[in-house]
C-alpha cells in the first residue's frame, strides 16, 4: 500500500502545466477569456442575462487567475486545499452553464435582429460567444472531475 502524502497529491510551482486536472488552467483562461471579449464586443441587450453572463467570464477568470498563481506559488499545501479546488471548479460549471443557456437563448431571440449587416455581426459574435461559452463549462467541467478524483486519492 503506498503512502501519499499532500504534496504529492497538489503539485506546485511549474508542475502544474503537467498534471491532468491542472492542465486545464490555460485553456479556461483563453476560451473564458474569450467569452468575455465577444460578449463585451456586442451591445448588451437584453441586460439582465447578458449582465450574467459578463459576470460569471469576469468572477471565473479572476478566480481561475488567481488559483493559477496559488498553484503556481505552492501556498496549496495544506490538506484543505484538494476538496477547495474540487468545490470552485464544480461552482464554475453551474456558472458557465447556466450564463451559456442563457447566451444561446438571447442569442436564439435575438437572431430576427440579424438582417443588417450590423445585426449579423452582432449576431456571428453572440454565436461564437455561445460556442465558447459551452467550451469553456466543458473545461471547467473536466477540470472539476479530475480534481475530485484526485481528492479522493488523498
Amino acid at each position: 500500500m503506498a503512502s501519499t502524502t499532500s504534496g504529492d497529491i497538489l503539485p506546485s510551482g511549474g508542475r502544474i502545466f503537467l498534471t491532468v486536472p491542472d492542465v486545464f488552467f490555460i485553456p479556461e483562461f483563453v476560451f473564458g477569456g474569450l467569452v468575455w471579449i465577444l460578449v463585451a464586443s456586442t451591445r448588451v441587450v437584453p441586460d439582465n442575462p447578458l449582465g450574467w453572463v459578463m459576470f460569471v467570464s469576469v468572477f471565473c477568470f479572476v478566480f481561475t487567475t488567481l488559483w493559477f498563481f496559488i498553484f503556481l506559488c505552492g501556498a496549496n499545501q495544506s490538506s484543505v486545499w484538494p476538496i477547495l479546488d474540487t468545490v470552485y471548479h464544480f461552482v464554475a460549471v453551474v456558472f458557465y452553464l447556466s450564463a451559456a443557456v442563457d447566451l444561446a437563448y438571447v442569442t436564439i431571440v435575438l437572431s430576427s435582429l440579424a438582417v443588417t449587416a450590423e445585426g449579423l455581426k452582432i449576431y456571428r459574435l453572440d454565436i461564437a460567444a455561445v460556442v465558447m461559452s459551452y467550451v469553456a463549462t466543458l473545461l471547467y467541467f473536466l477540470h472539476a472531475i479530475f480534481s475530485a478524483i484526485r481528492w479522493k486519492r488523498s
